[in-house]
């Protein structure tokens, strides 16, 4: 009986150290390397592609305020351009900088409710603690309207977003 009762105890806790372990592999890049399956190389968006700091054409600095906005709030770019964004964190707590469509961004904020402990390490996202700056780095080779948002739970369906209209070249 005793042999029972200790092979059910393992057998809990190994399902509860399962379940703690899988959403910490299920966001970004470092996780996958962990396992030996890092991409080969920066993954095509709908709204873009991860740029490179040599190739970036302008700094658009961001400035995230204790209201729970972006400042700016809207960006204007040319298909091809690549921006290299230093978003600055000037409030009390943690806010995240998210490039996406606004349907990705929609459902990337509905998974942070069920999922708060989600961590973030993408080439079009950005944690920012209180008081620091963070770069994100992005070539837009698509035209369209897109955003960036704070994915922290609860903060993009309080309107913290902003918008990133790409024209195309013709």
């Amino acid at each position: 009986m005793k042999n029972l009762k200790l092979t059910s105890l393992g057998c809990v806790l190994s399902l509860v150290l399962a379940a703690v372990a899988v959403p910490a592999l299920a966001s970004g890049d470092k996780a996958h390397a962990a396992h030996g399956t890092r991409h080969a190389g920066p993954a095509q968006k709908d709204w873009g592609i991860a740029g490179k700091a040599k190739a970036s054409t302008r700094t658009v600095q961001v400035e995230i305020d204790k209201s729970l906005r972006f400042l700016p709030s809207s960006v204007s770019v040319k298909k091809g351009e690549t921006l290299r964004f230093v978003v600055t964190n000037r409030s009390e707590v943690p806010h995240e900088f998210v490039l996406g469509t606004t349907a990705e961004n929609q459902r990337h904020a509905e998974a942070m409710l069920k999922n708060p402990q989600m961590v973030h390490d993408e080439p079009h996202q950005a944690s920012i603690s209180p008081g620091n700056s963070k770069e994100v780095i992005w070539t837009f080779n698509r035209a369209g309207e897109f955003e960036f948002a704070c994915m922290v739970p609860g903060h993009y369906v309080l309107g913290m977003k902003g918008k990133i209209a790409v024209a195309g070249v013709r």
